[in-house]
């Protein structure tokens, strides 16, 4: 077993902590390595710096306030190979889905635009039928007011050709009647009776 103290190095410890691993510990056995808490962002990419290298990582503990320790096992090439091979298989394979991912939440959004088009346009048809009605109900309803108001101007005019032509038949009759007072009388020529025959006398027989 290897201490190692990495705290003066601060935030920058994980290279030597990976060369000291390879170059300063035998496969199987266990270096403890010391460094600064800091942000504790360091506490886990110190343990992913562990796992990514292939070996163990033993443990993680807080050593005080401010300082942390590691412990790793160091194992040999072929485990360390197979591990990364694993590792690396992963990340493709993370990869690979996140780019599924990707793809699916495009066509997702792709067919929920195209879906949104397609609404919208239906909506905006059916808003123009609506406005096409309601104009198309408007001028029937303006040619029926219009029509209306013809009818009525005719038989107005109608109404009012009939009164005057009724007033002109009275103020001619009135004239007429004025004109037949006014007109000297002539006497008619009287009749001369027929004379009467003498009773004629009955034949002798």
């Amino acid at each position: 077993m290897k201490r190692y103290d990495l705290r003066h190095l601060k935030d920058d410890f994980y290279d030597r902590m990976v060369e000291l691993i390879d170059k300063g510990i035998n496969v199987g056995e266990v270096g403890i390595f010391l460094f600064e808490v800091g942000d504790f962002s360091a506490i886990q990419k110190s343990a992913d710096t562990v796992r990514a290298t292939g070996h163990d990582l033993m443990n993680s503990l807080k050593f005080n306030e401010v300082d942390w320790t590691v412990v790793v096992k160091k194992v040999d090439e072929a485990t360390q190979t197979a591990r990364a091979e694993k590792i690396a298989a992963a990340k493709i394979e993370a990869e690979k889905k996140a780019e599924e991912a990707r793809i699916a939440a495009e066509e997702k959004a792709e067919a929920d635009r195209v879906v949104a088009e397609a609404k919208e346009e239906a909506e905006k048809a059916a808003a123009d039928a609506k406005a096409k009605e309601e104009t198309e109900k408007a001028e029937a309803e303006e040619k029926v007011k219009e029509e209306a108001e013809v009818k009525a101007k005719e038989e107005a005019e109608k109404k009012m050709a009939a009164e005057e032509a009724s007033k002109k038949a009275q103020e001619e009759a009135q004239a007429k009647k004025i004109l037949a007072k006014e007109a000297p009388v002539k006497k008619a020529p009287a009749k001369r009776r027929p004379a009467k025959h003498a009773a004629r006398k009955p034949k002798a027989k």
